[in-house]
């Protein structure tokens, strides 16, 4: 069953069953073809919609300065974090000769009437160097002296209260 048609279109030689076949093989796959095109259509429209509601208000220009200014914002706040990081770095340095310790010891020197008007005051940092104060009061006056403190030792023999207020300011 040679056709006129098939003939001039090069086609004569083949069945025109398997022509039918490959056609019907053609027009589904065109089908499925425009249905792929339709679901990207709708996708394509849902993501316009999503960028005309980001860009409400905004022309591309005026979008562009509002991220360059977030872009120097962040800028910024790298820039002063950085610098509060080292200044916190060196407060805390600081703070190591800071005295942070204190024990104080008010005693009776004399074992007078007077009261507990002498006292022993410890100051340390905090790797426990400083001094110690002692005030002594009598009815004769105020005699007050220090000594020095390194590491927590001192090099002076202490009294009974100096060596309280000490090992108070060490946390002992």
């Amino acid at each position: 069953m040679n056709s006129v048609f098939l003939n001039k279109i090069g086609l004569g030689s083949f069945d025109p069953g398997y022509l039918f076949i490959a056609a019907i093989v053609l027009a589904v796959l065109m089908l499925i073809v425009i249905m792929l095109l339709i679901v990207q259509i709708i996708k394509v429209k849902k993501l316009k919609g999503r960028l005309d509601k980001f860009l409400v208000g905004k022309d591309g220009f005026s979008l562009e300065q509002e991220i360059i200014g977030l872009c120097e914002d962040n800028k910024f706040l790298k820039n002063s974090t950085e610098k509060n990081k080292k200044d916190i770095r060196n407060l805390y340095k600081r703070m190591e000769s800071a005295y942070q310790k204190m024990g104080l010891v008010k005693y009776d020197a004399f074992h007078q009437m007077g009261g507990q008007l002498s006292f022993s005051l410890a100051l340390l940092d905090e790797n426990n160097n400083g001094f110690i104060i002692n005030s002594v009061h009598s009815t004769d006056g105020c005699y007050s002296y220090t000594k020095e403190i390194k590491n927590g030792i001192c090099s002076i023999s202490l009294g009974t209260e100096e060596a309280e207020a000490l090992a108070m300011a060490m946390g002992e």
